[in-house]
């Protein structure tokens, strides 16, 4: 026998060099030698035949010794223990090889399985076997011989569709979303992304973050009704709790995706598009600022080197003010604040202002790029109410700037001299020692010789007021009474409570210390909540 396989491997040998030659040169040499030895190649193909066809046999008498190894009645644990190696042997091998439904339907009748037994063991190990295949497909290159096919792929991405939520086949869904093959289009069945995608959204599939983004990389229409999926969650919940925000959108795994840049930019647009059909509402601004807030956080983490530039998710964005924009406020100590907040300001406003600058876009593309990084809005209503020095002028028109930047010069200019004019009142009043709620309505009231303050000229000012009442030292003593007198409605409610549950979540991320502002702003925002749910 030893002999037979040595001689039918130098044969095979032989024969291949001999099919090589015939295969480079057709010459009249050639196609004689090609006659001539035909007759024995013939055989030799005969003799493979045989050989093939009694290395199956030898399987198939594998199997049935395996099978005779399973005692039914195992007495003791040793011969559980072989009884449960040799099932597990046995349903690799029949996972591994092709028989038919009779010759399986035999060995597992040997096993002692019954077909509701057995079929999950097979079918978890051809699923196993299948994603192995094609996780190495793409190692093979052009090399076509060992490549699986592409209508193989796409059949196993349409038997997929209706299983794709059996945990058993989650390998496979997994490999087929991160196959990457090197045909010019994409050879997975459409309905198949729609389903994984779907059962992702609705937690009947668990996925790893690459299987999702190229899942949303591979098939635009899932990236954009996960999005969507996700504004939904949001509109339904609680209102202005950021907490809650940050776990919806973390959950979605949308901000670490959009560690992509093409995904980012995508998701980016849709919040755009909301902000400008809600003409700027509360939520969706909230909503952006949190999601750029884990969207930032998940780029720290995934790698220290950037794979992409910041360019590359701001494309239409001033390089030099996006990397401003980037600065963490708490690595930069808190006395130092102004410096960047005045380097913003001067940026945008040279580009909103001076029209030279259109490649970086108008005043509502700088406005969104600015609300991405909300933080530095809010910190200028701080600094503007603590500082005893001069409101610089830089801080005034970056404030009056991010809450209407649809406003001409004229009417910014009008605002700044607005707050301005509060601002001088709140100085007077910080340190007094004798502050009532109505010293502070009469700071915060219109001047009787000019044109009433545009609604969010007023929402801006009640900004200011609140930082107020929760930096000046007699401010907790007030506040009660103030924040009633300024949110007699539901509305009014519902703005303030946002204010507070936005100032506390970005007190957390910037790890303050203010012991007495944090317990006035969670105690004010719980008895706003109360109201407004009793109202």
């Amino acid at each position: 026998m030893a002999q037979d396989s040595v001689g039918f491997s130098s044969d095979y040998q032989f024969w291949l060099q001999k099919l090589s030659v015939w295969d480079q040169a057709s010459t009249l040499e050639t196609q004689q030698d090609t006659c001539l030895h035909l007759p024995r190649f013939q055989e030799f193909l005969r003799q493979m035949y045989e050989v093939l066809k009694e290395m199956m046999k030898a399987k198939k008498i594998l199997i049935w010794c395996l099978c005779c190894l399973i005692n039914k009645e195992p007495q003791n644990s040793e011969e559980s223990k072989l009884n449960s190696w040799t099932r597990g042997l046995l349903s690799h091998i029949l996972s591994a090889f092709r028989f038919d439904t009779k010759e399986v339907g035999l060995f597992t009748q040997g096993l002692g399985y019954a077909p509701a037994d057995y079929c999950p063991g097979l079918l978890k190990n051809m699923v196993l076997s299948l994603a192995s295949e094609l996780r190495e497909n793409h190692l093979n290159g052009f090399n076509t011989q060992r490549r699986m096919v592409p209508e193989k792929i796409r059949f196993l991405s349409r038997v997929c569709i209706p299983l794709v939520t059996l945990p058993d086949i989650e390998p496979l869904v997994e490999a087929l979303l991160t196959y990457h093959g090197y045909e010019p289009q994409e050879v997975l069945w459409p309905e198949f992304f729609d389903a994984v995608n779907e059962a992702f959204l609705l937690k009947k599939i668990s996925l790893p973050t690459s299987a999702v983004v190229c899942l949303w990389l591979r098939h635009l229409p899932s990236l954009e009704k996960a999005t969507l999926h996700l504004f939904d969650k949001l509109i339904s919940s609680e209102r202005n709790f950021l907490r809650r925000i940050e776990c919806f959108l973390k959950d979605s795994l949308l901000p670490e995706a959009a560690c992509h840049p093409a995904i980012f930019r995508i998701v980016d647009e849709m919040f755009r598009c909301a902000l400008l059909e809600t003409d700027g509402a509360p939520e969706v601004l909230a909503a952006i600022q949190v999601f750029t807030w884990c969207f930032v956080e998940a780029l720290e983490k995934k790698n220290k080197q950037l794979k992409f530039t910041f360019k590359t998710y701001f494309p239409y964005a001033s390089p030099s003010l996006i990397m401003v924009l980037l600065q963490h406020p708490k690595e930069i100590p808190q006395e130092l604040w102004h410096q960047p907040l005045k380097h913003i300001s001067e940026m945008l406003r040279e580009i909103v202002e001076d029209q030279t600058h259109g490649s970086y876009g108008g005043p509502f593309e700088c406005w969104f790029l600015f609300i991405h990084f909300g933080g530095w809005a809010d910190i200028v209503a701080e600094q503007l109410v603590m500082s005893e020095a001069e409101p610089p002028e830089a801080l005034l028109w970056l404030l009056a700037f991010s809450y209407s930047p649809r406003d001409r010069s004229l009417q910014r200019t009008q605002t700044m001299i607005e707050v301005k004019a509060v601002l001088g009142h709140l100085k007077k009043l910080f340190r007094s020692p004798t502050l009532s709620a109505k010293d502070l309505q009469a700071a915060a009231a219109e001047s009787r010789d000019r044109d009433p303050r545009p609604p969010l000229c007023q929402q801006l000012i009640r900004r200011l007021i609140l930082n107020f009442l929760l930096w000046a030292p007699g401010g907790h003593v007030i506040a009660r009474e103030v924040i009633t007198l300024m949110a007699p409605t539901d509305e009014l409610t519902y703005e303030m409570t946002g204010l507070l549950d936005q100032t506390l979540y970005r007190w957390d991320h910037l790890c303050m210390e203010a012991p007495r502002s944090r317990k006035l702003a969670r105690e004010l925002l719980a008895e706003l909540r109360s109201a407004g749910t009793a109202r």
